[in-house]
């Protein structure tokens, strides 16, 4: 049996990052994956999307500059060379986190982590023993219901990358931020593409008039969009609703969400939630089994990667007797990467009036903005939501270009308790979109 000061099950964002926080703590650490390295983000989630989605942009970009003077032509697109330029950032980065785990002297253990008895796990035969236990398991796609389901060959989030050759028509089931990213990477690639959602709307989890924008954006591209749909069956090629109407496809992704993998926290006897979705922890990560602590998707909150990432860090220093308050959902950001893009943080404005705050919201549209302008990208806005007596920064919401790198200027100052005084004040270069976040701020002060 070998020893380690620290066990990490799950070598996800979460998992990977909290046993490199581990290993400069001083501690021995071993990180255990069933799967890839870098967990869901790196193989089939937020980086091999973000790589597909390079491309829609630079086709967006040919599609605006077409109607601004110049004439290009985009002859063809060969997807198995975007697949192939995909699995190369991939790989690279893989093997980032490989050489950063060699430098720390942190052991990579591949295969699945069966529990055997307290801190101790059996792993193709040998067991390992950790003083401290990090549970990141992450989640698996949530298949729901669905009449003839069972029967087809469909994608998942998991599975839509291993796509080689692009379809013809693509159905998604479910709105959410996952699926609405895939469709319309798929649609600027020339898929007809449909998106079916049984909830009242698509991206119910951002800003109403974000939501707006984003869902005139889809339509104007061609995505069919359905909400308050009833799903009564899904045959070979096509997803049928109610009242017969059909949705014909070559390939069916299933992006209904995800749910928490608790097999370990099941066969540990790890404390719930009421509701047997989370495993329960207190303000420090820590389990209702000393030494046992959880994070990320298993605990609930933002299911993101970088969410994931500063509760590890923060369990880890915990473990280590550096204990830190517990990672503020408020700032977390919460970004949509299509174009335009969206993101945002903080409270809602209705949030903040449940709080009992006298808040004050200003918001700017991109078409104000010079730079915005001269560069044909005034789809959007910013959001500032404040309030009255201190002016105290409480939520914001950018949707436009750049929008989820800008949102980090108004979240850094919000981490720094300043205010919309010192974004007012601040000299801004010009011309720069970011020159909007100083005029919102500024009409705040007028008000």
């Amino acid at each position: 049996m070998e020893n380690f000061d620290i066990i990490v099950i799950g070598a996800g964002p979460g998992g990977y990052v909290a046993a490199e926080e581990a290993a400069k703590l001083g501690h021995s650490v071993a990180v255990i994956e069933r799967n890839a390295i870098g967990g869901c983000c790196l193989n089939v989630g937020c980086i091999p999307s973000k790589a597909y989605l390079q491309y829609s942009n630079w086709l967006s970009s040919v599609e605006s500059a077409n109607k601004s003077g110049l004439s290009i032509t985009v002859d063809e697109i060969d997807f198995p060379s975007i697949v192939k330029r995909k699995d190369q950032v991939v790989s690279t980065l893989q093997g980032g986190i490989h050489a950063t785990f060699k430098s720390n002297g942190i052991q990579f253990i591949e295969g699945e982590a069966k529990y055997v008895r307290k801190n101790t796990f059996d792993v193709n035969g040998k067991q390992y023993y950790g003083k401290k236990i990090l549970l990141a398991t992450g989640g698996r796609p949530f298949i729901p219901n669905i009449s003839g389901l069972n029967k087809l060959n469909y994608l998942t989030t998991d599975t839509f990358f291993d796509l080689e050759e692009l379809p013809d028509k693509l159905v998604t089931i479910g709105g959410g931020v996952i699926a609405v990213e895939l469709a319309y990477a798929l649609k600027m690639f020339g898929v007809d593409v449909s998106i079916i959602e049984v909830a009242p709307d698509i991206l119910l989890t951002i800003d109403e008039e974000a939501r707006k924008i984003v869902k005139g954006k889809l339509k104007e591209i061609g995505i069919h969009i359905v909400t308050n749909a009833t799903i009564q069956e899904v045959t070979e090629q096509q997803v049928v609703l109610s009242e017969n109407e059909t949705f014909q496809f070559d390939e069916l992704l299933v992006a209904a969400g995800r749910r928490q993998n608790l097999d370990i926290p099941n066969a540990m006897g790890l404390k719930l939630d009421v509701m047997n979705q989370f495993v329960t922890v207190d303000d420090y990560y820590k389990t209702s089994e000393k030494d046992v602590y959880a994070i990320g998707d298993l605990i609930g909150g933002y299911t993101l990667a970088h969410a994931a990432s500063a509760e590890g860090i923060k369990a880890v220093r915990a473990m280590s007797d550096h204990k830190e308050m517990p990672v503020n959902p408020n700032s977390i950001p919460r970004p949509l990467f299509i174009d335009p893009e969206v993101a945002e943080f903080g409270m809602s404005e209705e949030e903040a009036r449940n709080a009992g705050y006298d808040v004050i919201v200003e918001q700017m549209p991109f078409s104000f903005n010079g730079r915005a302008i001269a560069s044909t990208e005034t789809d959007g806005f910013v959001k500032i939501i404040t309030e009255s007596k201190y002016h105290q920064i409480l939520g914001g919401v950018i949707v436009g270009a750049q929008a989820a790198d800008l949102l980090h200027q108004i979240m850094t100052l919000y981490e720094s308790e300043g205010t919309v005084n010192e974004l007012a004040n601040t000299v801004f270069s010009h011309p720069t979109i970011s020159e909007l976040i100083q005029d919102t701020a500024k009409n705040i002060m007028k008000k």
